[in-house]
């Protein structure tokens, strides 16, 4: 069974047993999270596409862990002008495993 969830504004493709690291999430590690916004289903030789979402389909999953991401550098210069900032930034994320994909037609 194969899902296409969307969690803070980004899709994801995912199946079970998937670890998929997303934008940061507000809960603890160890916890369970029911995720309902299901774009699209597939289940063997049927596709079930939502309107936005698919009615009656949720993805189970448990939250593993809270990392940062690569760090960034930002660098600004104006030739001619004396003028260089350099900045950094580290982006914060939540890994997630899926453990189940439920669908009630």
């Amino acid at each position: 069974m194969l899902a296409v969830i969307k969690i803070g504004g980004h899709q994801y493709k995912v199946k079970e047993s998937d670890k998929i690291f997303v934008q940061k999430l507000e809960e603890e590690p160890g916890s369970k999270i029911k995720l309902e916004n299901v774009l699209l289903l597939q289940d063997g030789e049927k596709t079930y596409i939502g309107n936005p979402y698919v009615h009656g389909a949720f993805v189970e999953a448990t939250v593993l862990d809270h990392v940062k991401g690569e760090k960034i550098i930002v660098f600004k210069k104006k030739r001619r002008k004396g003028y260089k900032v350099t900045k950094g930034h580290r982006q914060n994320y939540t890994q997630i495993e899926i453990n189940k994909i439920y669908f009630e037609s």
